[in-house]
């Protein structure tokens, strides 16, 4: 989710769900240490839960920055493993740290001295043709033993060489069953399952035997579907907000940071799928796009050529 899931998107995505925690895009080590911190480390209160995603390898690295997130209020630090970009891969870490447990392990190890909140890994079932069940569960057993506190498990594997990131999104098959017989086989551990889940029906069938759901892109797109995240997934039995009311809450928001500087199409694009599915919502994602970066743009923009409010 590298470039969606920014602090702009994630204010957006908590004004529709009070629950569900949600996650930074991948941030270097490199980033943070040498780079803007204050831009990838920044976070609004209203975020929380939130977890800090890292990329990187090296354990001191990962120890500095995880202290940052720690020190920021962040609630949990998350270990990349899983993404299969070139880019990633020459820095020696995201989906091709599956072939380095121990290292891996290490880093878990020292961030867990280092900081009181939960330190979790997100990875793939495999990488090119180390997909075994074996390998998979000596990976997972490897962090689990260095006091990884949860594990997320992208359920597909990863090519490395001769798939883009969004080809490796699509083409390897998803092979659910592998994620719930690690579970099993690993009943003490927290695993969630990613890949491929668009419904809360789906979540909820998962949730009977994993502990966790990850969706990322069809929560981007289509961000409704977690309207009802919290009164069925989570038992909050207070009405779910319409549409128009979660626009009408992002609006101060928008204003504050229009203040600040901040142009309204860093945040206007991440609100593009809120009306989804409905009448009317073509148009006005156009007219976002269209109208969004031009200079001087306001809140109006968002509130004109909205599409009806859909019946209950």
């Amino acid at each position: 989710m590298l470039d969606w899931t920014d602090r702009h998107c994630r204010y957006f995505l908590r004004l529709i769900s009070r629950h569900t925690l949600l996650y930074t895009e991948m941030v270097t080590t490199g980033a943070l240490i040498h780079g803007e911190r204050e831009r990838f480390l920044a976070f609004d209160a209203a975020e929380h839960p939130v977890a800090l995603q890292l990329g990187g390898s090296d354990p001191r690295d990962m120890t500095h920055c995880a202290r940052m997130g720690a020190d920021r209020g962040y609630d949990e630090i998350n270990i990349n493993v899983g993404c299969p970009s070139d880019r990633v891969q020459n820095g020696r870490f995201g989906a091709c740290l599956m072939a380095e447990p121990s290292l891996v392990a290490d880093c878990v190890a020292a961030m867990k001295d280092a900081v009181a909140v939960p330190v979790t890994v997100k990875t793939r079932i495999g990488i090119d043709d180390r997909d075994s069940y074996d390998e998979l569960l000596d990976f997972a057993g490897t962090v689990t033993e260095a006091g990884c506190d949860a594990l997320v498990v992208h359920a597909r594997k990863a090519w490395l060489a001769g798939l883009s990131p969004k080809e490796n999104r699509d083409i390897p098959p998803l092979r659910y069953e592998v994620v719930e017989r690690l579970k099993r086989d690993l009943p003490h551990q927290t695993i969630a399952i990613n890949g491929g889940i668009k419904t809360l029906d789906e979540t909820a069938g998962f949730l009977k035997t994993l502990d966790g759901v990850m969706i990322g892109r069809e929560a981007y797109h289509n961000p409704w579907i977690l309207a009802e995240a919290d009164r069925t997934i989570f038992g909050d039995a207070r009405r779910a907000p319409t549409r128009n009311e979660i626009l009408d809450a992002f609006l101060p928001y928008v204003e504050r940071e229009l203040a600040g500087g901040t142009p309204l199409s860093a945040m206007s694009r991440h609100i593009l799928g809120l009306f989804q599915g409905q009448p009317g919502a073509r148009a006005w994602r156009r007219h976002l796009s269209e109208q969004a970066h031009r200079p001087g743009a306001g809140v109006e923009v968002l509130t004109a050529k909205l599409p009806p409010e859909p019946r209950p």
